[in-house]
């Protein structure tokens, strides 16, 4: 299956908190868009790794993504190494995306860090043909994404780019909760976590509608870019 979009997270809920509005409009438009998580959360404060593969499902079925798999990565301990780099290749290689969505440059969490120069790597091998990978005993042909971005996360790092997601905030939004067992709920007995504030789970509103205020739009998401961003002309942009 050929993807149009690729997203990557180190963890469940990594892609819907960072760009979840966003796909949700590309799906809209008719885009065909997968997720790839590169753990499981097994180390998150609430919840357990089970849960987060039926709220991960769950989230994806919301969002109406074509195909979401996990690479069961260890949770904090993963590293960007040649064993790690060739299993995201096999998925670049897999789903042949046009544009892949992946971690923050730079985070609080050190597994977003990691997971964004992993995958930003894996891009670039994933398209050396040299490189040989297989699935089910297959060949892979070489391919290298178009373009690789990076959403936006704990931190408030200023985007390169924004994009308008008027319309689709609410959508985002219900997967994000999808997650019951990570964020706020004033009824768990769990312990609290950064992530389990009513304030947290508000910025995700705010953050989204400051960034729309400053387009002249109700709601946007950043990303960061690797390279410069161009247009075929001054109407591009809006």
């Amino acid at each position: 299956m050929k993807l149009d979009i690729l997203a990557i997270g180190a963890h469940p809920d990594d892609v819907e908190l960072g760009c979840g509005a966003t796909l949700a409009k590309e799906i809209a438009a008719g885009k065909k868009v997968g997720i790839l998580d590169l753990t499981r959360g097994e180390l998150g404060t609430r919840g357990s790794a089970e849960i987060r593969d039926q709220e991960a499902a769950d989230a994806a079925e919301i969002l109406g993504v074509a195909v979401r798999e996990n690479l069961a990565f260890l949770d904090g301990f993963f590293v960007n190494d040649k064993e790690h780099q060739l299993k995201v290749v096999e998925m670049i290689r897999k789903y042949q995306p046009e544009i892949v969505l992946c971690n923050a440059i730079d985070d609080r969490h050190i597994d977003h860090a990691k997971g964004s120069s992993l995958v930003s790597d894996a891009c670039f091998l994933s398209g050396l043909r040299k490189i040989e990978t297989s699935v089910g005993g297959k060949l892979q042909e070489a391919w290298r994404p178009k373009h690789v971005y990076h959403y936006i996360q704990w931190k408030t790092i200023e985007p390169d780019f924004v994009v308008d997601v008027t319309g689709y905030l609410d959508k985002k939004l219900e997967a994000v909760k999808a997650y019951s067992s990570q964020f706020h709920d004033p009824n768990s007995k769990e312990p609290v976590s950064p992530i389990t504030s009513k304030n947290f789970l508000d910025s995700i509103t705010y953050r989204a509608q400051d960034l729309g205020r400053l387009i002249g739009k109700d709601a946007a998401e950043g990303f960061t870019v690797e390279r410069f961003v161009a247009v075929d002309t001054l109407d591009d942009l809006i």
